[in-house]
């Protein structure tokens, strides 16, 4: 399924979200990478396989198979860490804190793309799933990179709109007997 086909599948009541979606897709702010690959990463992170599926299609239309990989990579490594990090963020025990996380997390270190993509695809995906430590962390990294705050923005307004192509498209969907 293409991202027009989700788009036409949308109810009326979805008509802010393909707007949104239209403006995203057309945004010219961001590099072809960096945006290809944030909502790539934010498309996987929705755990909707139709919205997976279409936004893959579409980013490999416009990234290296590095990009591509990288992309996927943040949203399968920040899977494990938001959950991780959300836990010790919340838990009223912060011995939990102090704890080594024991957690291989070595494509942070070595995504294969520019660093900054990276991080910036890694804070949009700790957005959708929720965790502010992460959140925290992605972005001291991106200001130390000299990333600005409207890109911030930006990455994390793609990543609330693709999240909620995801809902309006299930909400579109009969459920099922």
């Amino acid at each position: 399924m293409s991202i027009d086909a989700i788009k036409d599948r949308l109810g009326n009541f979805a008509k802010d979200v393909k707007l949104n979606l239209s403006s995203a897709l057309n945004d010219q702010t961001l590099s072809e990478q960096t945006k290809y690959g944030l909502l790539l990463a934010s498309a996987i992170s929705t755990r909707n396989a139709q919205v997976a599926a279409a936004f893959e299609a579409e980013a490999a239309k416009h990234l290296s198979p590095a990009a591509f990989e990288a992309a996927k990579a943040a949203a399968s490594i920040m899977a494990m860490n938001n959950v991780y990090y959300r836990f010790v963020h919340l838990a009223s025990n912060k011995e939990y804190g102090t704890k080594p996380a024991r957690l291989r997390m070595n494509v942070i270190a070595n995504p294969g793309v520019d660093k900054n993509d990276f991080e910036l695809w890694s804070l949009a995906v700790s957005a959708i799933n929720g965790c502010g430590m992460c959140i925290d962390a992605h972005e001291k990294v991106l200001r130390e990179g000299g990333v600005s705050s409207e890109t911030i923005q930006t990455a994390v307004r793609f990543a609330a709109i693709v999240q909620s192509v995801a809902v309006a498209l299930e909400a579109s969907t009969p459920a099922q007997a």
